[in-house]
């Protein structure tokens, strides 16, 4: 998969932020690779279905030794409809196990929306990550800033001067992607932060979300930004602007 080989997933450890397809990514990109393992940082839902083999443990490390079938889920525990995530020692731990090739790390939450900015406490990016993904969908574009759309309406509102209500500007998705106390937030200075712009599902989509590239290209630390569309497609990587 071209995805997967362009982004460096298929090595090392990818955090995952930001809304509009975190779990996605992770379980396209999981099978693509010789050993996967997804994990998180943070609550996520269930996701037996999107992985060959679950395991819930408080040792990893061992679990590992004992996969069959890949790519692997690795989770602590469940609790409250969401299996809980491991703390930054041991993401790192099972990242430098020579066991699986890559490792792909849900590190905060949206609530199933489409665009978010990062609360006090989030996101939780392992220091250890090779790469970190700030995901947006660029379906947001045109929609009003709301509940219904955005998680953290406040913290978007403060970081691009729209108020509630507004509608959301190829401007206010690109500050979003490009400020440190946005999507960029708690980035290692080690890793390499690369936005995607998700559900590139037309071409009006398409010009949008390269509207959008261009802005973070010229104010981010990012160096390349990925188009995506995940859902039937074979291929997700639509275009790699840089």
């Amino acid at each position: 998969m071209e995805y997967v080989s362009e982004l460096g997933l298929d090595s090392g450890l990818t955090a995952v932020v930001g809304a509009g397809g975190k779990k996605s990514t992770m379980y396209a990109a999981a099978p693509a690779i010789d050993r996967a393992v997804v994990t998180t940082a943070v609550r996520i839902p269930p996701f037996e279905e999107s992985v060959a083999e679950l395991h819930e443990t408080t040792d990893p490390l061992a679990a590992l030794e004992n996969v069959k079938d890949w790519p692997v889920g690795l989770v602590p525990r469940y609790e409250e409809n969401r299996y809980l995530g491991y703390d930054f020692d041991t993401i790192a731990s099972i990242a430098d196990s020579p066991i699986p090739d890559a490792v792909l790390v849900k590190a905060d939450g949206a609530r199933n929306r489409e665009f978010k900015a990062p609360g006090t406490d989030e996101p939780k990016i392992p220091p250890a990550a090779d790469r970190v993904l700030g995901i947006v969908s660029t379906q947001v574009v045109g929609q009003p800033l709301t509940e219904e759309y955005v998680h953290r309406v406040e913290r978007v509102a403060e970081l691009t001067g729209l108020s509630r209500g507004d509608s959301i500007t190829t401007e206010a998705v690109a500050t979003v992607l490009s400020s440190e106390d946005g999507t960029e937030k708690n980035v290692p200075e080690s890793a390499e932060y690369i936005p995607v712009l998700n559900k590139v599902d037309d071409e009006s989509a398409l010009e949008t979300a390269r509207e959008i590239a261009a802005i973070v290209l010229e104010r981010s630390r990012a160096d390349r930004v990925a188009l995506t569309q995940l859902l039937d497609r074979p291929e997700p990587l639509v275009e790699l602007r840089d």
